[in-house]
């Protein structure tokens, strides 16, 4: 049976191929995300916190608009930390709180799928090391309980645990439940914060900040001693392969000797192997028959 001729590929397709590759895709969302963060800098989202916020709706759907923002926000690089004082310093504790975890996991729900869509073709072949490839298979078969212990360790920046978790398999449903599960404690000790800053001195203000600091610096301490455990115990294996070799030879040596000086005649030795897992030779006396 004859075997159709392929057919030509015109100009069309091969433009279309090359601009939907996934190294293409890869650069887009790297042309998003600086112009995010760009934009960020221009406009100091910080100033929320400071000059207020005046939405042009009131009640829920201030809440709602609110919630879009920091969704939108999170998804550009805005610092969490900000938009969830913001939050309590404009709506109170518990509305704030409500609105802050609507808007992380829209923004995490945002980045996510940009991960997903614009990076993870690219990015999935270069997950070759060790701890990567680790890293991915923890997310991509136990992907709920393994980001919602990244929600609730403090210390991780939250882009980088969006983006990161899209290059992996993990499912959307458990990707989103763990975001918005996890990220509770954290956001409304920020609210907390935020509703209070008019009164730092406060009870409420120093235990929510204390909630806030103290995880973050018990995770530090832990990290530390980590390090200085690991850099304290770890001798490498060839330093101790060549010292035991060291140490063999310069034994064997003492005994021949010693065997030699003490016996009567001749003392023949046969070679010492450094192997220490095999016997060396040993030196036996023989007698002079002259």
């Amino acid at each position: 049976m004859p075997v159709p001729a392929p057919r030509p590929v015109g100009p069309a397709a091969r433009c279309s191929a090359v601009l939907f590759s996934p190294w293409s895709r890869l650069s887009l969302l790297a042309v998003l995300l600086a112009a995010a963060a760009t934009m960020v800098a221009l406009h100091e989202p910080q100033r929320l916190i400071t000059q207020g916020w005046r939405p042009p709706l009131a009640g829920g759907g201030a809440l709602a608009l609110f919630a879009l923002a920091y969704g939108l926000g999170t998804a550009a690089l805005v610092p969490r930390p900000v938009l969830n004082l913001a939050s309590g310093a404009l709506f109170g504790a518990a509305l704030g709180t409500a609105a802050a975890v609507a808007g992380t996991v829209l923004g995490a729900g945002l980045a996510f799928g940009l991960g997903r869509l614009l990076g993870q073709d690219a990015l999935r072949p270069l997950l070759r090391g060790r701890w990567l490839a680790a890293g991915d298979r923890q997310l991509s078969r136990r992907g709920f309980r393994s980001m919602l212990v990244l929600r609730v360790l403090p210390g991780i920046p939250f882009a980088v645990s969006n983006y990161g978790a899209s290059v992996s398999r993990m499912r959307w449903s458990a990707f989103l439940a763990a975001t918005a599960l996890g990220c509770v404690p954290n956001t409304a000790a920020y609210a907390v914060a935020g509703s209070q800053a008019s009164a730092p001195t406060s009870p409420v203000f120093l235990v929510a900040a204390a909630f806030i600091a103290v995880p973050g610096l018990a995770a530090a301490v832990v990290a530390w001693r980590r390090r200085a455990r690991l850099r304290g115990s770890g001798t490498p294996a060839s330093a101790v392969g060549r010292t035991t070799e060291r140490t063999v030879d310069r034994t064997t040596d003492q005994a021949t000797d010693q065997t030699a000086a003490g016996a009567p005649g001749r003392a023949v030795t046969g070679p010492v192997r450094a192997n220490p897992r095999r016997s060396p030779a040993v030196s036996l006396p023989v007698p002079d028959r002259t």
